[in-house]
């Protein structure tokens, strides 16, 4: 059994009540696979670091690592400031552990195929770090063609912080509308877009995350202290919103 997370965004209170999750699960967690932005918009990257080189198994780059590493390239206002906060506050930990999260930082890689069948991207496999899959899109008969050509068989993302799957033939499934978050695997090609662990965008803000045993996909949400992450973002220079969006899931 594997857990997949992804977007923890600096958000240390909801990163450790997901590790909590995973660590309760029976038949018991083997691995964690990341899919990228451990940092960006929330108040603890550093932490967030640590627990992740801590605990996951596997973990790919998402649009904050190469923006933290890079510059913040086509990135709007808010997003580049908090991008900006982000380097300067990791810039504050101890020399060692600066090198230590450098070094796991230029390492993380834009894919990975952990096992058989199975493709780890942050955005899509046309474009890893930047393209984002909407629910919506799954009308864009092209686009959909084009991504589904690139993966073997299972394909899991995040990005746009929207968990659901996407079905070759041409169907999206909300996981509200799957009994007990479960979705049954088979034949058919498919993209998981596992959610966010520490800034849902789908209207629920409990952390969110899915395991994998190979036969099934399983939704998972986590509740977390939500109040105290917003009150490190409210009284720190990260823009107010990336706080008060963490109430709504929005």
């Amino acid at each position: 059994m594997i857990a997949i997370i992804s977007d923890v965004h600096g958000n240390k209170e909801a990163f450790r009540e997901v590790l909590k999750d995973i660590r309760s699960i029976t038949p018991k967690i083997e691995r964690i696979y990341c899919l990228g932005d451990t940092i960006g918009y929330g108040p603890n990257p550093a932490d967030c670091l640590d627990l992740a080189i801590r605990n996951c198994d596997v973990a790919i780059r998402g649009n904050h690592e190469e923006a933290v590493l890079n510059g913040a390239v086509d990135f709007n206002p808010r997003a580049a400031a908090a991008i900006k906060w982000t380097q300067e506050k990791l810039q504050q930990s101890p020399c060692e552990i600066q090198k230590r999260n450098n070094r796991y930082l230029d390492e993380l890689k834009d894919t990975a195929e952990p096992e058989e069948g199975v493709l780890l991207v942050h955005g899509t496999p046309r474009q890893p770090t930047r393209e984002y899959l909407f629910p919506q899109e799954i009308a864009d008969k092209r686009k959909m063609q084009e991504i589904f050509a690139l993966i073997p068989k299972y394909c899991f993302v995040g990005h746009s912080h929207m968990p659901g799957v996407f079905i070759e033939a041409g169907e999206y499934i909300d996981p509200k509308d799957l009994m007990k978050g479960i979705y049954m695997l088979d034949d058919a090609k498919c993209i998981i877009n596992v959610g966010s662990v520490g800034q849902p965008r789908d209207g629920d803000p409990r952390a969110g995350y899915c395991t994998f045993n190979g036969d099934s996909v399983v939704f998972r949400r986590v509740n977390y202290d939500r109040q105290g992450t917003m009150f490190k973002i409210y009284f720190d220079t990260l823009p107010k919103s990336l706080g008060s969006r963490l109430e709504r899931g929005k």
